[in-house]
């Protein structure tokens, strides 16, 4: 059963057992299609209404990238367990012969590699709808500005949190394995921090205004 299937409390439950995963870049996938759930309310809220009409051009922009995320962000709450799952099943392989060892430890950067892809994905997703949301914030309907406030704290735990995952994997392998990520995460977490502060302060001043 994919988790986004599972009734709010058997996920909770799914998440609170002893086994590792579903874990904490799962529950960051999460975090991100909740994160487009609420952007996606405020541009329906927006749309359509002659109040509101200044927010129109935002409200679609941010709906054209919320709703297709909300399928993506479940595909990534499995794989990310499932990437973990294969990590853990590539360490039970036989390391007998020195041709083993060869075979299981190649086995095992691969399979990390790409425990460190998916949250990358994750957060590079967040970080984009975070940049959207200081508009939609400032020109979306009024009285849904708190949900996108809400939207943007879901989204820059999901980029943070996948950002820890990324950095955990990715500090268990040799320096020239994921180039391309360790490369892009120094911009990745800096973006996070700056959109994040720009949807709380965007946010703020409209419900002052």
């Amino acid at each position: 059963m994919k988790y986004t299937d599972m009734t709010v409390k058997e996920f909770q439950k799914a998440i609170a057992a002893s086994s590792p995963t579903p874990g904490g870049g799962t529950a960051s996938a999460i975090s991100l299609g909740h994160a487009a759930s609420l952007a996606l309310m405020v541009c329906r809220l927006t749309e359509g209404k002659d109040r509101w009409i200044d927010g129109w051009e935002i409200a679609n922009r941010v709906e054209k990238f919320a709703g297709p995320l909300l399928e993506h962000s479940s595909d990534l709450a499995q794989q990310d367990s499932e990437a973990f799952e294969k990590v853990m099943a590539c360490f039970k392989l036989p390391k007998t012969t020195d041709e083993e060892k060869i075979t299981r430890k190649s086995a095992i950067e691969a399979a990390t590699l790409f425990a460190a892809e998916v949250p990358y994905q994750t957060a590079k997703s967040a970080v984009d709808l975070l940049n959207l949301l200081p508009d939609l914030a400032r020109l979306g309907n009024a009285n849904a500005v708190t949900d996108v406030g809400v939207a943007g704290l879901l989204a820059s735990a999901a980029a943070k949190g996948a950002l820890f995952n990324v950095e955990i994997n990715l500090n268990s392998l040799p320096l020239n394995a994921g180039e391309h990520i360790r490369q892009e995460l120094p911009a990745l977490k800096e973006a996070s921090r700056l959109y994040s502060r720009q949807v709380m302060d965007a946010v703020r001043e409209r419900m002052d205004s």
